[in-house]
Formats: structure tokens, C-alpha cells, sequence
């Protein structure tokens, strides 16, 4: 890959966006690429606190919407990151996505590279390090469902953990205006068009536990709706249903 582009979708994340962008700069650093082929996009979406103006001084590129809708997001900030690096071709180019309340290792952009010999789209894992606020049974009910494996690959896609050649994106379609679920739907097309997708099982990224997260009826909702005391019930937890097992649940 001559150029990389890191696509960032952001709404109310001033809390969250520095170490994000500081985790992806120290990637990107590690990646191989040189600095002037490398960029990092912030799409902030109708923002109402200092996303915008932190994402700017950490370096990164900002457009600034009011989508609310995270398909559209992350679509425009792929149109950005095309357009500054118009002088590359797209198969050359490789698109990095994770979520502004989410920290990449340092090895990330350079792991998924390597993949990307073979593969036109990475789907990596995510991992929660800190879970403060939650009860402890939901850390232990994720360590037991969560890792859904097939092979030497795991089952799941997190817009927080994803990477595509910009070629391999552009035949498919991009990404849907969808207000969920847009990662899988790319996943999805980007199989069903023959493309090959490399899901490793040791590529994870750090993201948030909160309780108050950002995208409806993503990773956080489905966390909140797994607190709930009626899903907390001991012989629940120890019999977990055939869709709490599912990788789709835990697949956004």
C-alpha cells in the first residue's frame, strides 16, 4: 500500500478523541507508510461540545455534519479521504475505520497492511479493559459469548476494527446510509462480490464500555439491554441463549 487513510466517525466524543486520535497517530507512525501519504478524518456529526476543535489540533482532517445517521458519516468521511489522496490509485489506497471512543494498538495499521498482501478487507475484534460502572457478570458473560471463533478467524464486524482496500470499497458500493449495522452490510458485499476478507483473532482494539454510547442499537445499547435485571438473573448467565451466542450480537 502506497497511502493509508484512517476514517473516524465522532458525535459528542470531546471526552474520548484525543486519546483515539493519539492512538491512531502512533499506528500510523509504525505503519510503513511515509507521513505525506498518511491521513486521519474526523467526520463529526452534529456535535454540540469540542470534538471538532480537539480533532483539529490533534492533527486530524474535520468535516463537520448533522447526519445522526453513522452510514452517512463514515461514507463521508471516505469521499474526504479520497479526495486528499487523489493522486494515488485506489487500489493503493487502504481505509482503516475505528470509532472515536476506541484506542488501536500501535501495531494496527501495520498488522492490517500485511493482511492486505492478500486480502481487500480486514475485519479485526474489539475488547473492553475497562469496565467501570458495569456489573461484573457482564464481563463475564462477554469473555464467555463473545469470542465466536471458526477456525483460526473469528465471526464478528465492528466498525471500530475495520480496514478495506479503497478499491475493493468503491466496487462495492461504500457504505449505506444506514443508522446501523453499515459495517456488516459492507462486510457482507464486499463477500458476496468475491472479495477476501481477513478476520484475525489477534488484532483487537480497546474500546468503551460507557452507558451512554453514541449509536443506537450498537455495542453500548447492547450492553445496556444486558444489564437489565431481568438478563442479570444467575440462571440466565449461566445458560446463555442461543442468540446472546450468536456472533451477530455482538457483531457491530
Amino acid at each position: 500500500m502506497e497511502a493509508v487513510a484512517v476514517v473516524i466517525p465522532a458525535h459528542d466524543e470531546s471526552e474520548t478523541i484525543v486519546a483515539c486520535l493519539r492512538s491512531v497517530r502512533a499506528s500510523l507512525r509504525h505503519c510503513g507508510v511515509p507521513p505525506w501519504h498518511r491521513r486521519v478524518v474526523v467526520v463529526a456529526d452534529d456535535c454540540t461540545d469540542a470534538t471538532a476543535t480537539l480533532a483539529r489540533a490533534e492533527g486530524a482532517h474535520v468535516v463537520e455534519v448533522a447526519y445522526r445517521n453513522v452510514g452517512a458519516v463514515r461514507r463521508t468521511g471516505v469521499e474526504l479521504a479520497l479526495e486528499l489522496a487523489h493522486h494515488r490509485s485506489e487500489k493503493d489506497l487502504w481505509l482503516s475505520f475505528t470509532d472515536a471512543d476506541s484506542v488501536v494498538p500501535e501495531h494496527w495499521i501495520a498488522a492490517q497492511l500485511a493482511l492486505a498482501r492478500t486480502a481487500d478487507a480486514v475485519a479485526g475484534t474489539v475488547e473492553v479493559t475497562d469496565w467501570s460502572g458495569r456489573p461484573a457478570e457482564l464481563a463475564e458473560h462477554f469473555a464467555r459469548t463473545y469470542p465466536v471463533v471458526r477456525g483460526d478467524e473469528h465471526l464478528h464486524v465492528h466498525g471500530a476494527n475495520l480496514g478495506v482496500r479503497a478499491s475493493a470499497y468503491l466496487a462495492c458500493g461504500g457504505f449505506e446510509a444506514l443508522r446501523l449495522s453499515e459495517d456488516q452490510a459492507l462486510v457482507a458485499e464486499l463477500v458476496r462480490r468475491g472479495h477476501c476478507v481477513s478476520r484475525p483473532c489477534d488484532l483487537p482494539v480497546v474500546t468503551s464500555a460507557r452507558s451512554s454510547p453514541r449509536a443506537a442499537g450498537g455495542f453500548g445499547d447492547c450492553l445496556n439491554r444486558l444489564t437489565q435485571p431481568v438478563m442479570r438473573q444467575e440462571h440466565t448467565l449461566r445458560r446463555p441463549s442461543r442468540r446472546w451466542g450468536n456472533p451477530g450480537w455482538w457483531g457491530y
